[in-house]
């Protein structure tokens, strides 16, 4: 008998293998952390990346002096008039106040600056109170339409809100509505 040399695959039995067990499921939570946590890794990768990639660049101070070329105190340029008429308008100047300078309840303006439903109006009367009785007058009577005939004044409805979208929005509405009645 002679002996010749076996190659070990024919030597042996393959391996069993087992069978693959399916991936686990995650849920969504589990998902959600995994890509938070990666993402963490990769943003504190990135701020040393930064660091390392801009210290070599000299930094001098700024003199705000020298950047800021306007008076800082004028506050949002005025919104051009959209509607023709007085009071319409004057709805619509309120509407943007109440949205660039923050809506309160409880007072007419309040400590932050912030003005309820008939502060903006008054504002942006300009003094004239007439034009802000009849902008109030149509801001009620969209009120009402919307809310019906219990409301029974601007400043109870404005203060019956904990947020202000409602009575900003009641205050767009009230200007379509003194447009389309031509005040």
């Amino acid at each position: 008998m002679s002996h010749t040399p076996h190659s070990p695959a024919t030597d042996h039995p393959a391996p069993t293998t087992q069978a693959a067990t399916p991936p686990v499921e995650l849920t969504l939570e589990e998902r959600l952390a995994f890509i938070n946590a990666e993402m963490t890794v990769r943003l504190d990768e990135a701020a040393v990346a930064y660091e390392v990639n801009t210290a070599h660049i000299p930094i001098e101070p700024v003199d705000l002096a020298d950047v800021i070329t306007v008076p800082i105190d004028t506050g949002p340029a005025p919104l051009p008039d959209l509607y023709p008429t007085p009071a319409a308008a004057l709805l619509q100047r309120a509407h943007h106040r109440l949205l660039t300078g923050g809506w309160c309840k409880d007072a007419l303006i309040d400590e932050n600056g912030f003005r309820c439903m008939l502060g903006s109006l008054r504002a942006e009367a300009g003094g004239d109170r007439g034009l802000e009785a009849d902008a109030a007058a149509v801001l009620l009577d969209a009120i009402r339409r919307e809310f019906g005939n219990d409301v029974d004044s601007v400043p109870s409805f404005n203060d019956a809100w904990a947020k202000g979208r409602v009575p900003v929005r009641m205050v767009d509405q009230a200007a379509r509505l003194a447009d389309a009645r031509g005040l």
